[in-house]
């Protein structure tokens, strides 16, 4: 072998290590950052040690009555039904201010205190949008003159820059089950209290074969429970890993 080969040899083989440990670097980086972001996103690091409390409830099919049952596009569909319907959260650790409420809807496609809890309806949208998207001088008078009308229904006299129920709506989520943020309690809530919840069961899910539910959760720094980032980053660092090895075993086995 001349002085030539082996330089070129040298330069391959500080090359394939090049390769190794960039792969080695970003698992070393990055499954850590997702353990942390995974472990954020289930506990808040506060003034306390406390859990993220994230509290689901279905009530699609729970709301329709029962003589209704048989056909719920039925009566999802007749307004002359009354769609009023009840529910109650037990609270089954303590959350602490604000907690979030979101509707959640599952299989959708968009390409007991005896006080009165606040809900607080206001900066649940982005500031940019009730600002500069959404017009302050157009109001919705004729917006649901059509026959289809979701499962709410616009103020007409009131601008659509104040309508932030309607704006949160207006983001296109990018997966079929996703939560919208309906509004927030100002209140903290304790172990084995329980929240009565008083809502209109009229938007149509049953004929997607969709899922309707409410949450309520608290936040960490990373916001609510949501383990995606947590799980992208794991993924990725165990892909590099992986593929590491992979390379390493098969110039070990097939040296050039």
């Amino acid at each position: 072998m001349t002085d030539t080969d082996r330089g070129r040899s040298r330069d391959r083989e500080s090359g394939f290590m090049s390769v190794i440990l960039i792969f080695l670097f970003i698992g070393v980086i990055f499954i850590p950052v997702g353990l942390v972001t995974l472990r954020a996103s289930h506990s808040v690091i506060a003034h306390s040690l406390a859990l993220v409390v994230e509290i689901v409830k279905r009530y699609d099919i729970g709301c329709v009555h029962k003589p209704f049952r048989i056909n719920k596009v039925l009566y999802i569909q007749d307004d002359s039904i009354p769609k009023n319907c009840s529910l109650s959260f037990k609270v089954p650790k303590y959350m602490k201010a604000p907690i979030d409420i979101y509707y959640q809807l599952d299989n959708y496609y968009q390409n007991h205190r005896r006080e009165e809890l606040k809900v607080n309806r206001k900066n649940i949208a982005w500031k940019s949008d009730w600002e500069h998207k959404f017009g302050k001088n157009v109001y919705p008078f004729n917006f649901q003159n059509g026959t289809v009308i979701g499962g709410g229904k616009l103020k007409p006299r009131i601008p659509l820059s104040d309508q932030e129920d309607l704006i949160v709506w207006m983001h296109t989520s990018a997966l079929p089950s996703f939560q919208k943020l309906y509004g927030r309690i100002e209140t903290d809530l304790d172990v084995d209290d329980v929240v009565g919840v008083h809502l209109m069961n009229n938007y149509n899910t049953f004929s997607f074969g969709g899922k309707k539910k409410l949450v309520l959760s608290t936040t960490s720094w990373l916001g609510g429970k949501n383990d995606f980032l947590g799980l992208a980053y794991v993924f990725i660092g165990s892909s590099s890993v992986t593929v590491a090895v992979v390379i390493t075993l098969l110039h070990l086995l097939s040296p050039r």
